[in-house]
C-alpha cells in the first residue's frame, strides 16, 4: 500500500481570506515539508484563484486507487471545489509539482442548472474515470444532499450521481467501498444556517443533520438513513477501514464530541455504534454553559491499526488503538491551544476526565490560536500533520485572534508501534506572515495520495 512509499516532500493546501477583512481571492499553497531543504517549513509557490470569497476547502484527486492499474491515468489535476461561491476549480499539479497552475474553473451556474446542486464539499475521483463532489444545498441554501458527476477527462459536468428525488436532507462527506457495493454519506447543515456562524438555535430547528445514509453504489439509490440521535448530532467526516474488504468504519460527530462506528450486519443492512465519547466541560466565560470538544476531522491510518481525530474546541488531538473495532483504546493525546488554556477567558468548573486547563501553546515564539482541526498523517504512519482553521465563518466566531494572526500548520511525532503523540517542536509553518496578510490554512494533501484521499478497490 501508499505507506512504503518514499517521504512527502511538498503539501497543497488551500488559504481562505474570506471572513478575514482582506479583499484577496484565495490561493492553493504549495508547502516545503522536506527537513533536507533550504526552504523546510515555508510556502514556496501560491496560485491565487482568479475570484473572491470562494472559500476554499477540501480537495480531491482525478485519479486514486480506485484507477490503479489503469496506465492511461495519472494523478496530475487536484481538484478543488469552493464551499459558498460553488465553483469548482482543477489544478494542475502535474506539468510542474512544486508550481501548480489552474487548469480548468468550472462556474457555479453549471452545478445549479445541470444538478440542482450548491456548496460542493468533497471530491472523489471514482474507478470509472470520474469525479464526484458531494453537496451540502441547493441554490437557495437549504439543504440537499446530493452529488455532481465530472467527467474525468474534460472536467464537464454530466449531472448528479443520485437518482431522481432520492437526495438527502443535508450533505457533506462520503466514502464507498465497492466490494459490499455500499456508499455512506454524512450531514453537516442548511448553507444558510452555517454560513455566518454558529447558532445553537439553528439545531432545535432542525437546520443541522444527525444522520448517515447508506447508497447502493450500483443503481445509486438511497437504501437506509440511520439516525444517530442527538449523540451523534452534526457527523462530518467518514471513514471506511482501508482495507477494501472491511464492511466497517467510523465518523466523527462534532456537536456531542462523539464517534460512531458503522458496520455491515449479518442481515446485509448497515447499523452504527457509539464507540468513543469526548464528555463536554462545565465552563464559565464562554458563550454556553457547556463546552463541546466539537470533533471536527477524523482519519485512519493505512494500516488500520490507529483512529486519530481532532477536538478543535478543546484543542487536543488522541490517537485511538483500533485492533479491537468495538472498543478504541486511547494512546496518544496532544494540546495545540483551544478554548480553554489556562491563561484565557474561560475557567473550567467541573471536568469529567479531571483533566487541567493545558498552558497555550507556544512554537517558535509564536501563539497557536484557534485549535487543531484538519489532520493528515504521513504514509509510514510517524508524521501528523494539523491546521488550525475550520470554516471562516467559524473561525471568526470562535478563535477571532486566528482571524488576526493567521492559522499555523504544525506536525506531531507519531509512535506507531505502541502509540503516543509529541509535538515537533521544530516545526512550524505560519500563516500570519503571508504577503497579503494573515490567512486560513485548512486541508493537506500530498502530490501522491494519503489516507484520507485513496480509496482501494
Amino acid at each position: 500500500m501508499w505507506y512504503w512509499s518514499p517521504r512527502e516532500e511538498i503539501i497543497y493546501l488551500p488559504c481562505i481570506y474570506r471572513n478575514t477583512g482582506t479583499l484577496k481571492p484565495d490561493y492553493l499553497a504549495t508547502v516545503d515539508v522536506d527537513p533536507r531543504s533550504p526552504s523546510f517549513c515555508q510556502v514556496i509557490h501560491r496560485l491565487p484563484m482568479p475570484n473572491l470569497r470562494d472559500e476554499l476547502h477540501h480537495s480531491g484527486w482525478n485519479t486514486c486507487s480506485s484507477c490503479f492499474g489503469d496506465a492511461s491515468k495519472k494523478r496530475n489535476r487536484l481538484i478543488l471545489p469552493s464551499l459558498i461561491s460553488s465553483r469548482v476549480y482543477v489544478v494542475d499539479v502535474g506539468t510542474e509539482p512544486r508550481a501548480p497552475q489552474i487548469h480548468k474553473m468550472v462556474e457555479p451556474v453549471d452545478l445549479f442548472w445541470k444538478c440542482g446542486l450548491a456548496n460542493p464539499h468533497t471530491s472523489h475521483c471514482l474507478g470509472s474515470g470520474q469525479i464526484m463532489i458531494s453537496c451540502l444545498g441547493d441554490p437557495s441554501g437549504n439543504g440537499k444532499g446530493g452529488f455532481i458527476l465530472l467527467d474525468g477527462e474534460t472536467f464537464e459536468v454530466i449531472g448528479n450521481w443520485e437518482q431522481p428525488g432520492e437526495s438527502a436532507p443535508f450533505g457533506y462527506d462520503f466514502w464507498y467501498q465497492p466490494q459490499h457495493n455500499v456508499m455512506i454519506s454524512t450531514e453537516w447543515g442548511a448553507p444558510q444556517a452555517l454560513g455566518d456562524g454558529f447558532n445553537p438555535a439553528h439545531v432545535k430547528k432542525g437546520h443541522y443533520g444527525q444522520c448517515l445514509h447508506v447508497w447502493d453504489w450500483t443503481t445509486h439509490k438511497r437504501l437506509q438513513t440511520i439516525d444517530l440521535g442527538e449523540e451523534g448530532a452534526i457527523p462530518l467526516e467518514v471513514r471506511f477501514l482501508h482495507d477494501p474488504s472491511a464492511p466497517e468504519g467510523y465518523v466523527g460527530c462534532a456537536l456531542q464530541g462523539t464517534v460512531f462506528r458503522f458496520y455491515k450486519t449479518p442481515k446485509g443492512d448497515w447499523a452504527a455504534e457509539k464507540v468513543i465519547g469526548v464528555p463536554s466541560k462545565k465552563v464559565e466565560g464562554w458563550m454556553l454553559p457547556e463546552m463541546p470538544s466539537l470533533i471536527t476531522d477524523i482519519l485512519i491510518s493505512l494500516d488500520d491499526r490507529f483512529l486519530y481525530f481532532s477536538n478543535w474546541l478543546h484543542g487536543d488531538i488522541r490517537q485511538y488503538d483500533i485492533k479491537d473495532r468495538r472498543n478504541p483504546r486511547l494512546v496518544g493525546q496532544v494540546f495545540l491551544g483551544g478554548s480553554f488554556v489556562s491563561d484565557g477567558p474561560v475557567k473550567v468548573l467541573e471536568d469529567p476526565e479531571n483533566q487541567p486547563q493545558p498552558p497555550p501553546r507556544i512554537i517558535k515564539g509564536r501563539r497557536v490560536h484557534g485549535g487543531p482541526q484538519m489532520l493528515q498523517l504521513s504514509l509510514d504512519g510517524r508524521r501528523l500533520y494539523v491546521t488550525t482553521s475550520l470554516y471562516s465563518a467559524w473561525d471568526k466566531q470562535f478563535y477571532p485572534d486566528m482571524i488576526k494572526e493567521g492559522s499555523v500548520m504544525m506536525q506531531i511525532d507519531v509512535n506507531s508501534d505502541s502509540g503516543g503523540l509529541s509535538l515537533n517542536e521544530n516545526f512550524l509553518v505560519d500563516f500570519g506572515k503571508e504577503p497579503d496578510g494573515p490567512v486560513l490554512a485548512h486541508e493537506m494533501r500530498y502530490p501522491g495520495g494519503d489516507c484520507t484521499s485513496d480509496i482501494w478497490l
